[in-house]
């Protein structure tokens, strides 16, 4: 960013101390001396997000959201582009060998406290039904990480769903048990790992047996999961990303029979 002009690199440095100190008025009247030269700061503001959630910046992450919304920046557009924006570009470090799992956790928690300050913003769908339907979402077992599944929880919030959020390394029994116990819309699983795709699988295996998949979705995700693995397991789709799943299920609900068709 050494590019931009003199005044708006004073600015932004400016608030990236106020940002550390947690000064969120000084913040705000930062960005809006910012906004009143005139100069686009949207790309700029996603850019710099990205490259602070790489870091692991949280407090200057925290900040820079706030200045965001206030350039005018959609939330959604924060999330996707910015925040977790950051969070891919540790994760191709952590992928090549240039980064470690301490580096990955501490970007994790500079993007997750981004998120707390645009969740309000985040509008649900206005024809979304009275009740949410409710997804259950986790990672299966075996696999701890948690970011890309987070990030699709998110997503289906803000969409107007209802996420009952399993965590990490969660036991195949445990997605039924919590499929049944919340009348579930859809059935949610990430990993990241390919010594865990085959818990997949099971739990499909398991709705079948338990007389439940025509009641439920099921959606997988994850690193090494593709659409061909999701239909050779029994799954409904793998979207490519946390939007796409959003997205998708969003279009699928229609179509698909009432909670009291399925579950009474």
């Amino acid at each position: 960013m050494d590019d931009l002009p003199e005044e708006i690199q004073e600015l932004m440095e400016a608030l990236d101390e106020a940002a550390e100190d947690e000064e969120e008025e000084e913040i705000e009247e930062l960005a809006q001396k910012l906004l009143d030269t005139g100069f686009d700061m949207k790309p700029v503001a996603l850019e710099k997000l990205s490259l602070l959630v790489m870091d692991g910046e949280e407090e200057m992450s925290v900040g820079w959201t706030r200045a965001a919304l206030k350039f005018g920046l959609d939330p959604f557009e924060i999330l996707l582009k910015g925040l977790a924006e950051g969070m891919g570009l540790i994760g191709k470090k952590y992928e090549n060998g240039e980064a470690f799992v301490p580096q990955l956790l501490i970007a994790s928690t500079a993007m997750y406290s981004g998120m707390e300050i645009i969740a309000p913003f985040m509008k649900q769908d206005e024809n979304s039904c009275t009740k949410p339907a409710t997804v259950v979402i986790g990672t299966v077992e075996g696999d701890v990480h948690d970011i890309g599944k987070s990030l699709v929880k998110t997503l289906l919030s803000a969409n107007g769903f209802n996420c009952v959020d399993l965590g990490n390394d969660v036991p195949s029994t445990q997605f039924i048990e919590a499929a049944k116990e919340n009348r579930a819309t859809a059935v949610s699983m990430s990993t990241l790992m390919t010594t865990t795709m085959a818990e997949m699988p099971k739990v499909v295996k398991m709705l079948e047996d338990e007389g439940l998949r025509d009641k439920v979705m099921v959606m997988v995700g994850g690193a090494p999961i593709t659409t061909q693995y999701a239909a050779e397991i029994g799954a409904d789709v793998s979207p490519h990303d946390a939007a796409s799943a959003a997205s998708w299920l969003k279009d699928a609900i229609f179509d698909f029979p009432s909670e009291a068709e399925r579950w009474d």
